[in-house]
C-alpha cells in the first residue's frame, strides 16, 4: 500500500506554509531563530518523506507497518512530543527563574 498522490500534495503544501510562516515570523522578529530551528527541520523531513514516497514504504516495510501513512504519522506524532518536551523544559526553566526573581524581590 503506497503513499498516496493526494497524502504527498498535502503533505508538500503543509510542510512549505509551516516553513514559510517560519521565516515570517523570524523576519518579524516574533520567533527566535532558536526556537524555530526544531520546527523547520520537522518541515524538511516531511517534504524529504513526501518527495521520496518509495524510502518511506522500505523504512515502513522493514519496522512492519502495515501502511506507510501510519509510519508517517509516527514521524509526525514523534516530532509533536519532542516539541512538547523542550517546551517544558523552557517552562520548567521560566518557572525557575520566576521564583528566584520573587526570592530576590
Amino acid at each position: 500500500m503506497a503513499i498516496t498522490l493526494t497524502l504527498r500534495i498535502i503533505l508538500i503544501i503543509c510542510s512549505f506554509l509551516a516553513f514559510l510562516l517560519c521565516i515570517k515570523k523570524i523576519k518579524k522578529s516574533q520567533l527566535k531563530v532558536e526556537n524555530s530551528v526544531i520546527w523547520m527541520l520537522g518541515c524538511i523531513v516531511l517534504i524529504l518523506m513526501s518527495i521520496f514516497s518509495e524510502a518511506v514504504e522500505y523504512i515502513s516495510s522493514k519496522l512492519g507497518f502495515i501502511a506507510p501513512v501510519n509510519f508517517v504519522f509516527l514521524v509526525i506524532i514523534g516530532f509533536l512530543l519532542i516539541q512538547n518536551f523542550i517546551d517544558n523544559i523552557r517552562i520548567s526553566t521560566l518557572n525557575e527563574k520566576i521564583k528566584d526573581l520573587n526570592h530576590y524581590i
